[in-house]
């Protein structure tokens, strides 16, 4: 079969089945309303999109300590868990699959987003590089942010736990954690930014441990064959990276193999930042063509693809279905126009974060 008919195939990842191999990326757009409930009209971005074969939420907090950008959902409260549902609901209408993308940004905060939990919380009281956006608005330098106790890592276990219970409670056809982009669990993982030396810090199989205590109290509540997981090797995106990437993430990719998860979700190191900006392109090594084979179930890849690449690497086998993000933005029909070969709309960058329907809901389908 060529690459475009594969595309349009259906496919199994885990219990979770895909009429086609589109995936919408999970994308943050910052307009939540108060109380960090998604906008009214995320039902209707959502539904738009619904021909994907499968969508990833955005980046959703589980906790208020776990929000680090201005309008970000959560799903920590019952408003939260009830406009998700209804979210769910249109996306199930029309024939869709969605899972919530579940998330601690970690250091990659700032403490005016959580007043009263103070400041962020990370492995090692390392400040990132840069600056990051308040809750007004405005950029601010890093905090530093207080290394985790064990109280602390016994929290985050029962906030991923308690959101995934919302998850399921809103419907939900499965869960994927977000252990990427230089977030908190990919904080754990990387050693740039994870110096404990207790039994969270050090070895390889040391760093991983919160990972695996993830996975271990989010699948009390949906089974593994309903939970994916996304990881970005080389991604330099929120001042993460660490000494010997190919040796963690292959270490990773073992552990995460005992499982039998619905999904490795990985994203390629095109840009400088890997999710960040993608403007600046470097010689970076193919994640798919390193890491696809040592992970023994289905695997999407993210970062960058046309529908030309996307069709390459399904016919090579590299990855079972291919998330787009920018594209999905601008086209809400995407899966039809790549089937029909329609040209596509321009995305217009100013809009992608903060505002309402403008950039959001208004994109033109055929």
């Amino acid at each position: 079969m060529s690459g475009k008919e594969i595309m349009f195939t259906p496919v199994a990842l885990g219990s979770i089945e895909l009429k086609n191999r589109l995936v919408m990326a999970p994308l943050t757009r910052m307009r939540a309303v108060a109380g960090d409930v998604p906008h009214p009209l995320a039902k209707t971005y959502y539904g738009q999109r619904a021909s994907a074969g499968l969508i990833i939420t955005e980046a959703t907090q589980i906790s208020p300590l776990g929000m680090g950008y201005p309008a970000t959902p959560g799903i920590y409260s019952s408003e939260q868990t009830a406009a998700w549902k209804e979210i769910v609901d249109v996306v199930h209408q029309k024939g869709g699959a969605i899972v919530a993308q579940l998330w601690h940004v970690g250091r990659i905060s700032h403490s005016s987003l959580h007043p009263d939990q103070g400041l962020p919380q990370a492995p090692s009281a390392i400040a990132p590089a840069g600056q990051t956006y308040g809750a007004d608005w405005q950029l601010h330098d890093y905090e530093t942010p207080k290394a985790m106790t064990s109280e602390d890592i016994a929290r985050l276990l029962k906030d991923f736990e308690a959101a995934a219970v919302n998850a399921k409670e809103a419907g939900f056809d499965g869960i994927e954690i977000h252990s990427a982009n230089g977030y908190l669990l990919d904080q754990f993982l990387q050693d740039k930014t994870n110096h404990r030396t207790d039994e969270y810090g050090g070895s390889i199989e040391n760093r991983y441990r919160l990972l695996g205590e993830v996975i271990d109290v989010v699948s009390k509540v949906f089974p593994c064959d309903r939970i994916g997981i996304r990881l970005s090797p080389y991604g330099t995106f929120n001042d993460i990276d660490d000494s010997d990437p190919v040796q963690l993430f292959s270490t990773v990719i073992e552990k995460l193999n005992s499982y039998s998860l619905a999904y490795l979700h990985m994203i390629e190191p095109r840009s400088t930042s890997a999710g960040g900006n993608d403007s600046v392109y470097v010689e970076a090594p193919v994640t798919s063509e390193m890491f696809r084979s040592a992970f023994k179930g289905k695997f999407i890849t993210a970062g960058g693809y046309d529908q030309a690449m996307g069709e390459k690497v399904l016919e090579e086998g590299l990855a079972d279905a291919v998330a787009y993000g920018r594209l999905y933005i601008s086209n809400p029909d995407l899966a039809e126009r790549f089937e029909k070969g329609v040209a596509l709309n321009p995305y217009n960058r100013a809009t992608f974060y903060g505002g309402a329907e403008v950039g959001y809901t208004d994109y033109p389908s055929l």
